[in-house]
């Protein structure tokens, strides 16, 4: 996933043209693992690193960093440090966030209805005999 650029407008090209404005959101939000990090956040509250790890199946350290660091750049999540020792550190979603509810429903509710006819088509389209995506 590219970074977007401050110098820029969200997901335009080099000429500033933007054909679909949902571009951005979909950059920032459907990266791998963002979802997932959003969505714990929002129904568990506050995790640590390694809480935030054990949902997440297969995620590695160094790329859950990585997410977690560019949610926070992007304000839809706060990391804090506690002063103990040993250290503790929790993230949690924010305002910014949470106001990702509706659009995550909605999708929500699109995979419950639709999700069963994709896997129906794909199974048309595997059986017809012509060439899979890679």
């Amino acid at each position: 996933m590219t970074t977007p650029s401050l110098e820029r407008p969200f997901g335009s090209g080099a000429d500033g043209f933007q054909p679909c404005p949902i571009t951005p959101v979909i950059e920032i939000l459907f990266s791998r693992w963002t979802t997932p990090i959003l969505w714990s956040l929002h129904h568990e509250g506050p995790l640590r690193f390694n809480e935030i790890r054990e949902r997440l199946t297969g995620v590695t350290p160094k790329v859950l960093t990585q997410r977690l660091r560019q949610l926070e750049r992007d304000g839809l999540i706060t990391r804090e440090q506690f002063p103990e020792v040993p250290p503790r550190v929790e993230y949690s979603i924010t305002e910014l966030g949470l106001s990702l509810s509706p659009a995550f429903g909605v999708l929500g509710s699109w995979a419950d209805e639709n999700l069963s006819l994709v896997a129906h088509a794909r199974e048309r389209y595997d059986g017809s005999g012509r060439p899979r995506p890679s």
